[in-house]
């Protein structure tokens, strides 16, 4: 049969820096079957006996005429958001095709891009040690099961050849059985590190110690999505550095804004929201921990869109964030930038007065 393999993302996106990982697995089990795969990446899908799309991401856009034909098959959380259909487990448990996108990859290269932008194509093993969250947070992809679980073996993912690991678990640390699961992860001696994030609520002195004896890759990094978690928040970040007072690990923090819980969206919630923001950063930069800004949708075409894009250039640059207070860099930045500080400054004088020096 001839497969055809759609990254719907790495078509539909201006960057695309990650495989998107039930793809690999299709390619994978259609290629042991001894089929014809091939990943497309233009909507010229005619000539296949089996079309597979998939996308991670709600607002990239797929045409209506492929989804509707006999032979496409399509899902992800892209889709289907927090209720996307599992892949069936002959598929879900194969070892994946790491060499689907070498093709894309490689005109990528050739046309000048840099390799650092394609390193969890070209060095990372990537899969699920463990599935599912507890928290089933109002915004998250993640409600699909109540706990967390042990998924799949180190060995069912794990690429010799590639030098690091990447998981993509929902919460590792809420499985009870991490720790036997990371001491095999510890032995192959290879970095790693959780894309996710990990969650800083669980964490105790017993967490915290095997923390420091990982091999990990780039940043620790949790998530401080409600300021109602201050408090959760600052106990575990003392306890980290009373334990380790001179630990050099950099501690990141997602911070996500702009998600209404009470779905108004109306004047009072965009300006505490606002301020639930700066608090946050000024919460981790106290301790010396920094935010990365997660927008949500619904930011986009806001009145305070321009903020919420100063706020996030602020704080997804740390050299500027360690070294600037916000109004400096908005000056720095200019143009816009300078606007949308002076216009908020206008209308909210006294949240200005608080954070923006």
């Amino acid at each position: 049969m001839r497969i055809a393999i759609i990254d719907a993302d790495l078509i539909g996106r201006k960057k695309h820096r990650f495989p998107n990982l039930a793809c690999m697995k299709i390619s994978s089990y259609h290629k042991g079957k001894g089929d014809d795969v091939e990943l497309l990446t233009s909507w010229q899908v005619l000539g296949y006996d089996k079309i597979y799309v998939s996308k991670v991401f709600t607002d990239t856009e797929v045409p209506g005429e492929v989804l509707a034909m006999p032979n496409v098959t399509y899902g992800g959380t892209g889709f289907y958001y927090d209720n996307a259909p599992n892949l069936p487990d002959e598929i879900e448990h194969v070892f994946p095709d790491y060499h689907l996108y070498d093709e894309w990859v490689q005109m990528k290269l050739d046309a000048g891009g840099k390799r650092k932008d394609y390193v969890y194509y070209l060095d990372y093993s990537i899969g699920f040690l463990t599935r599912g969250c507890f928290r089933k947070c109002e915004f998250c992809v993640n409600k699909k099961y109540d706990r967390c679980f042990p998924h799949s073996p180190l060995s069912e993912f794990m690429d010799q050849d590639r030098p690091k690991l990447c998981f993509l678990d929902d919460n590792f640390f809420a499985c009870p059985k991490w720790e036997s699961i990371i001491e095999e992860v510890k032995a192959t001696g290879k970095r790693f590190q959780f894309k996710q994030g990990l969650d800083e609520r669980l964490l105790t002195d017993k967490k915290i110690h095997q923390m420091m004896t990982w091999k990990y890759d780039s940043d620790f990094i949790f998530a401080f999505d409600n300021i109602e978690d201050r408090e959760i928040v600052e106990e575990k970040l003392k306890r980290i550095y009373e334990l380790y007072p001179g630990s050099k690990k950099n501690l990141k923090f997602y911070v996500f804004c702009g998600f209404d819980r009470g779905g108004g969206y109306g004047e009072e919630f965009w300006t505490q929201d606002i301020i639930n923001t700066f608090e946050r950063t000024y919460i981790l930069r106290k301790y010396n921990a920094l935010p990365y800004i997660m927008r949500f949708k619904t930011v986009y075409g806001s009145k305070y869109e321009g903020m919420y894009a100063n706020i996030s250039a602020w704080c997804n640059q740390p050299s500027f964030f360690r070294k600037m207070d916000f109004r400096s860099f908005c000056i720095k930045r200019g143009n816009a930038s300078t606007r949308y500080m002076e216009s908020f400054e206008k209308e909210h004088p006294f949240i200005a007065s608080k954070y923006f020096d």
